[in-house]
């Protein structure tokens, strides 16, 4: 696996201090978020001038412009913007130079998704795999359940789409790769993370690596080996993964200390092959 940082626990981080964590932590692997998140760097309508200020902010650090992510729902009635918006995040990613793209299917019930709405979802998938295609980018949808906050902070995760393995196998129909989060499936809980993998291991190109802890009605974001994950499983499934694994610790508040911790435990858990 190669290491690097993912986006969304840095979201409240400038582009220059997710860098400087970045290397600091001896990596050279960072997902670039475009208009997911407000503070983003890059939104859409983003200039030439600002692409390649972002281009130039990499350079200088020693991290690689190789993976990015947006955020996006092509289950809900909006299907045609969200399209062009994806649409547009892959030409900034394309310019960029960018390798890999993550993307979401959507996050409705499962429940929710089927005839004209499903079929509205996976025609987004074509759509937009055949333009990021076109860019040389590869699309990868996350494995991510719907997610519902109580009020005393512990998450609720449901099934989507992407956390059930029958609807896998028409999503990757469409033409994109999968983006495997195993956290994300065992916090919804109906599908095994590590079975999962091996079902679909040829069609996963990116990975997320994090993890949940147990708390009064749900659960919490925790640092890697902090959690519910089984941890010896999961690190064994993945030996042989060779693309980009991202680390998600998903708290902003000590962001830089859970990167860190994660990373160790990660370094320190590695099956050799």
């Amino acid at each position: 696996m190669r290491y690097g940082l993912a986006a969304w626990g840095l979201r409240e981080e400038s582009l220059e201090s997710q860098l400087r964590i970045t290397a600091g932590l001896g990596l050279d692997l960072l997902e670039f978020s475009i208009a997911n998140y407000d503070k983003d760097a890059l939104q859409t309508g983003a200039t030439a001038g600002q692409i390649e200020e972002v281009r130039e902010l990499f350079r200088k650090s020693g991290v690689r412009l190789e993976c990015g992510c947006t955020g996006n729902d092509f289950t809900n009635d909006d299907v045609e913007s969200q399209i062009r918006k994806v649409s547009e995040v892959i030409d900034i990613a394309a310019a960029l130079g960018l390798r890999y793209l993550r993307i979401f299917a959507g996050f409705n019930s499962d429940s929710l998704i089927y005839g004209s709405r499903k079929e509205r979802m996976l025609n987004a998938l074509r759509t937009v795999h055949e333009h990021a295609r076109k860019k040389n980018i590869l699309l990868c949808v996350e494995t991510h359940g719907g997610v519902t906050a109580l009020d005393n902070g512990a998450l609720l995760h449901f099934n989507s789409a992407t956390t059930r393995t029958d609807f896998w196998k028409e999503i990757l129909e469409t033409g994109v790769s999968c983006a495997y989060d195993p956290a994300n499936l065992a916090a919804v809980g109906t599908c095994a993370p590590c079975a999962f993998y091996r079902q679909f291991r040829e069609k996963i190109a990116y990975v997320h690596l994090k993890d949940f802890r147990d708390t009064e009605g749900g659960i919490l974001p925790a640092a890697c080996g902090e959690g519910r994950l089984d941890w010896p499983c999961l690190m064994n499934t993945l030996k042989e993964f060779s693309g980009p694994a991202m680390i998600e610790y998903e708290l902003p508040g000590d962001v830089e200390d859970g990167m860190k911790r994660s990373l160790e435990f990660l370094k320190n858990n590695e099956v050799k092959q």
